[in-house]
């Protein structure tokens, strides 16, 4: 058996042949395009996250209120109604505009910070697994010091040293999530850095950047595209406890997280203000879930 047939780890496919970094997007978009076709999972999580996406993009129109505007008529009665659909919070806001708004600062937040920590640690793992020895050493033990922080501790660090902001859960969330993708992309790289084709780069006097994002990137983005989907989703429930502990985004904007955590007291008097938020954390969360394992199911054309 050659070096290009030897099997990969499990759960870490590579391609046999050379892949050219430009049929990269191309690629990705025509494999999760065919796994929502072939997987009823996947096409059911699609489902849902693209549901959201809608309702984050067609806030400002689809809301029938304001996020913040208060009704001291509600509070006498905050259930479902014909004015409040969704019924209103403990201050008589709507709540089914305080959920569309938190659905911009859910897809907002959780893909910029999951992308950031895609690209970082992307990059972290193709120069560890391509250069080996003290690089690798390097860049493994800091990763294992990163993980060592719990994000929760990590971030309560920074934000009393620099305040609650999207920006602030975006960098805590990067930083922690980085070491994760970086030993997926490294394992892949080990993998591939021997074989013929990048060799033949080598000797064509090809740059080692060209060599890491042309020869060796496009064999890792099978699992790398799986793993960003999972991300999303564990990104999802952070954003959403973090609002719960009251750390996340700084009121009055809509947070699910601080939705839920605004009207926790009152869950055995009017459970609607603390389920319906819950549900919509938990409904994308599963979305995001449903679509990385219906890729995975559909053996994924990596």
């Amino acid at each position: 058996m050659t070096e290009t047939d030897r099997a990969a780890p499990e759960g870490l496919a590579v391609a046999p042949v050379r892949r050219t970094g430009r049929a990269f997007a191309a690629r990705g978009a025509k494999g999760l395009k065919a796994a929502l076709t072939a997987s009823p999972i996947a096409t059911l999580g699609g489902a849902i996250i693209l549901f959201w996406a809608i309702c984050a993009v067609l806030a400002p129109w689809l809301a029938p209120y304001p996020p913040n505007q208060l009704d001291p008529m509600a509070l006498v009665d905050p259930f479902p109604s014909a004015q409040h659909w969704l019924g209103t919070d403990q201050l008589g806001r709507d709540i089914l505009s305080r959920l569309l708004w938190g659905a911009r600062t859910v897809l907002t937040v959780a893909p910029v910070a999951v992308l950031a920590a895609a690209v970082v640690g992307t990059l972290l793992g193709l120069v560890s697994g391509y250069r080996g020895g003290v690089v690798d050493a390097l860049v493994m033990r800091v990763g294992d010091v990163m993980l060592a922080f719990p994000q929760i501790i990590l971030y309560l660090i920074v934000i009393t040293k620099f305040g609650a902001s999207a920006l602030n859960i975006v960098l805590v969330i990067a930083v922690t999530k980085a070491p994760i993708i970086a030993r997926i992309v490294r394992a892949v790289t080990l993998d591939v850095r021997n074989r013929d084709y990048v060799a033949a780069a080598r000797m064509r006097g090809e740059s080692t950047l060209h060599i890491l994002l042309v020869e060796i990137l496009p064999n890792a983005r099978g699992p790398l595209i799986v793993d960003i989907f999972l991300r999303l989703g564990y990104t999802t429930i952070a954003i959403g406890v973090l609002g719960f502990l009251g750390i996340g985004l700084p009121p009055p904007d809509p947070d699910w997280g601080g939705m839920i955590k605004e009207s926790y007291g009152l869950l055995f008097v009017y459970p609607h203000m603390t389920l319906i938020p819950a549900v919509a954390v938990s409904s994308l969360v599963v979305g995001f879930n449903f679509l990385a394992t219906g890729i995975r199911e559909a053996s994924f054309d990596v």
